[in-house]
């Protein structure tokens, strides 16, 4: 996970998406927070935060309820499920070897949020077949 190519693959959100983020990680702490990012392509028009199932500090699964209704209101709008995101509320921002055995969703962009140095940071990652990548987050209007 070395330096971004800068025309790579890269994740669309607006500020105020990753202020969602980052509100609803913060509010979970000191347990893992996850949900799920509905859109077009790879630019995320909806958060959805969700309850993590397995309520614990080192692992998250969305609850399957969220999961339904999540999945049913982006096919409703025409949309995709852009990425998933989770905390990893005492580091890293990196994807574990969890994270990456349990990527089921190779479409998707996976964001960690996690306190780097006392402030919470956004990474997102493609899981593809074990296969980690880094993605830009390019924050737009």
């Amino acid at each position: 996970m070395g330096d971004l190519d800068p025309e790579a693959e890269s994740l669309d959100l607006t500020a105020e998406d990753a202020g969602r983020i980052l509100a609803h990680v913060q509010a979970e702490w000191p347990l893992e927070a996850c949900g799920l990012l509905g859109g077009i392509g790879r630019r995320v028009l909806v958060v959805y935060p969700t309850r993590n199932e397995l309520a614990s500090p080192v692992r998250y699964r969305v609850h399957p309820d969220d999961l339904i209704r999540v999945m049913r209101e982006l096919e409703a709008r025409g949309w995709e499920l852009v990425g998933i995101y989770h905390s990893h509320p005492h580091g890293p921002a990196a994807p574990s070897a969890t994270d990456v055995a349990e990527a089921y969703y190779p479409e998707a962009v996976y964001v960690i949020a996690a306190p780097v140095r006392g402030e919470w940071r956004l990474r997102a990652f493609r899981i593809v077949n074990g296969a980690v990548r880094e993605v830009r987050i390019r924050l737009v209007e």
